[in-house]
């Protein structure tokens, strides 16, 4: 077997936690919202070219949302940063305050 063979789960470029199963349809992506809200940690996005997104820090699209807990906030933000960066991708991370680390990460756009 061809070990450089393209298409298959070894030589596929994968983004953060979801990366491995099928794209979020938009009500996933609420939930994920919901849950990174209910655990109390603050909403943040970042968004970052393909050719870079696995060896730059991305970019944050504005400052984390400190203390959100509207959804459809969130959800807009999401929404605002991908019509602003359509050819990049775009992710939610959710900071945990208590332990000072990413609760939750994940591309929600994929250019």
């Amino acid at each position: 077997m061809n070990s450089n063979t393209t298409g298959d789960y070894q030589t596929k470029n994968t983004l953060e936690t979801f990366g491995f199963i099928p794209k979020l349809t938009a009500e996933e992506v609420q939930m994920q919202v919901a849950y990174i809200v209910a655990n109390g940690w603050s909403p943040s996005i970042e968004h970052e070219a393909p050719e870079n997104a696995t060896d730059h820090y991305w970019t944050m699209w504005k400052l984390p949302m400190f203390g959100e807990t509207n959804i459809a906030t969130v959800l807009s933000e999401l929404d605002a940063c991908h019509r602003a960066y359509p050819g990049h991708h775009v992710r939610l991370i959710g900071y945990d305050a208590y332990t000072q680390s990413q609760g939750s990460c994940f591309v929600v756009y994929e250019a």
